[in-house]
């Protein structure tokens, strides 16, 4: 049986970076969660708004990661990977998406699913755009 591979000793730093930044963006879902609740066979707003924004803000990093000169090596993954990864949430998505069609919601299910999927995408785009423009 061969040995599980381990990560090298100078890869410690980058799963340090994106563990915390995964901590604070799981804490911002949470209280967006809070902020925004919804019950069972309800629109999840607060998923909604997570993973748009969160989208958003991806768009806006890559902007700025792709056009500094020399960023810092472990920004990509506390930020992108991190907090934004630990923000965002295509598991709950899809759990909401499901709760909207077992609760006899179809219409609003398949309209969340394929909404955020758009609005995500598009937002996605605008961040990198916009941040693009205003950069230079």
């Amino acid at each position: 049986m061969a040995e599980p591979a381990s990560v090298p000793a100078t890869r410690w730093d980058v799963l340090a970076a994106i563990g915390a930044g995964g901590a604070l963006g799981s804490l911002a879902r949470y209280g967006l969660s809070v902020a925004l609740p919804h019950s069972r066979g309800q629109f999840a707003f607060s998923t909604f708004a997570a993973n748009v924004s969160g989208c958003l803000l991806i768009g806006v990093l890559m902007a700025l990661l792709t056009a500094a000169a020399d960023p810092h090596r472990l920004l990509r993954p506390f930020l992108g990977v991190g907090i934004l990864g630990g923000y965002t949430t295509f598991s709950t998505y899809a759990t909401d998406t499901l709760d909207l069609v077992t609760t006899g919601r179809p219409f609003t299910g398949l309209s969340y699913a394929l909404g955020t999927v758009a609005c995500a995408l598009l937002a996605t785009f605008v961040g990198h755009e916009v941040t693009r423009a205003v950069r230079k």
